[in-house]
């Protein structure tokens, strides 16, 4: 049997405010409710997955310089950072781990200023828009890809 894989879940600022700021945009779900979703899906899929939250950009990245050798892939929700952070593409960029971006709301359809990601071009695959959902379909589709 091969080893198991092991994925890291990251979510950027403000995402500790879930269920409460913006439920409007964002739902009533609160980050440890998408933890537990995460948690749910990874026992399914028979992955590990190391979930963890930070407010910082350079405690972001340095968690993504880690990973090589120690995750197999990334789901990274990162706030937004995803519209400003340069640092965190290059991060996934260097440790060339296989990532998923993912976002509750549909960052296309809001402000004109959320539409560009600077993260995307360097992931194989984002999700937007479909609630605290999409990072179930992230980490499936991120685990179907490396198993391909």
């Amino acid at each position: 049997m091969s080893k198991d894989l092991r994925i890291l879940v990251l979510n950027g600022p403000n995402l500790q405010l879930l269920g409460r700021r913006s439920p409007e945009i964002y739902g009533r779900q609160t980050l440890e409710d998408v933890t537990q979703l995460v948690r749910q899906v990874a026992r399914r899929l028979r992955v590990q997955v190391d979930c963890r939250q930070s407010n910082c950009e350079g405690e972001l990245v340095g968690w993504i310089g880690e990973t090589p050798g120690t995750f197999d892939g990334l789901v990274i929700n990162p706030g937004a950072y995803t519209h400003t952070s340069i640092a965190l593409r290059d991060a996934i960029a260097g440790t060339e781990i296989p990532a998923v971006e993912v976002h509750i709301s549909n960052i296309h359809a809001r402000e004109e200023f959320r539409h560009k990601s600077h993260i995307a071009p360097v992931c194989v695959g984002q999700i937007s828009g479909f609630g605290t959902a999409g990072y179930e379909w992230a980490l499936s589709a991120l685990v179907r890809h490396l198993r391909a």
